[in-house]
């Protein structure tokens, strides 16, 4: 299995996200997995412009490293999405890079893929930004397995518990364990159903104007 894992800490590899990533990537790597991970820094994503080019041509314009990750993320089998707890929500490096997939959304485009999510804090509320990454790796196409946070503040010297740790490999050989059993989730699999018909019925009724998503969507769902 082949895992991109993206960071959205401006601390990069010093970062607890990417600390807490690594128990992840530790795990994976464990049932035989290869990780790559991109660290979303400075401005190799941009903001999107919502200049709707991407559902006309299917690519964007902007001249960043948007285009090289999303190419990284259709060749492998999972992706790992990793963010500090920015008021409540991910960081503005992550929420870029999650703008500019819009197009992506749009076509699911990333189906047939596994996925995760990471959070880290200072003081807590950090599931509702997990369920929040893991809502949109679902509208990508992408099933998530689950996620896992860490709440710095509760730790001694930034040092994470055993528990933690243990919590976070698991994660890690689960996300290859349902990439190799094919698993799938009666709820993740409403969700996507739900969305697929909601793209389906927006994509059909601007295929005038959105060109690449209709074709895509003719030809990758059967679209009449």
């Amino acid at each position: 299995m082949k895992i991109i894992s993206i960071v959205g800490s401006p601390r990069g590899k010093k970062g607890n996200t990417a600390r807490l990533l690594n128990e992840v990537i530790k795990g994976a790597e464990n049932m035989g997995a290869e990780n790559e991970t991109i660290f979303l820094l400075g401005d190799l994503v941009l903001p999107c412009r919502g200049c709707d080019k991407c559902h006309v041509k299917g690519y964007c314009f902007q001249k960043d490293k948007y285009e090289e990750i999303k190419l990284k993320i259709l060749k492998a089998d999972g992706l790992i999405l990793a963010s500090p707890n920015y008021i409540f929500n991910v960081s503005a490096q992550l929420k870029s890079f999650m703008d500019r997939c819009c197009g992506v959304l749009h076509c699911m485009e990333f189906y047939g893929k596994y996925g995760a999510s990471i959070v880290t804090s200072g003081g807590g509320n950090e599931k509702p930004i997990a369920d929040y990454m893991n809502y949109f790796l679902i509208t990508t196409g992408i099933r998530p397995v689950g996620s896992i946070w860490a709440t710095m503040g509760h730790l001694e010297d930034d040092v994470f518990t055993k528990d933690i740790c243990h919590k976070a490999f698991g994660l890690g050989e689960k996300l290859v364990k349902a990439w190799k059993q094919k698993k799938q989730n009666k709820n993740v699999e409403k969700k996507m159903e739900q969305f697929r018909q909601r793209m389906q019925f927006l994509v059909k009724y601007r295929k005038d104007d959105w060109l690449y998503e209709y074709n895509y969507w003719k030809k990758h769902w059967r679209m009449p």
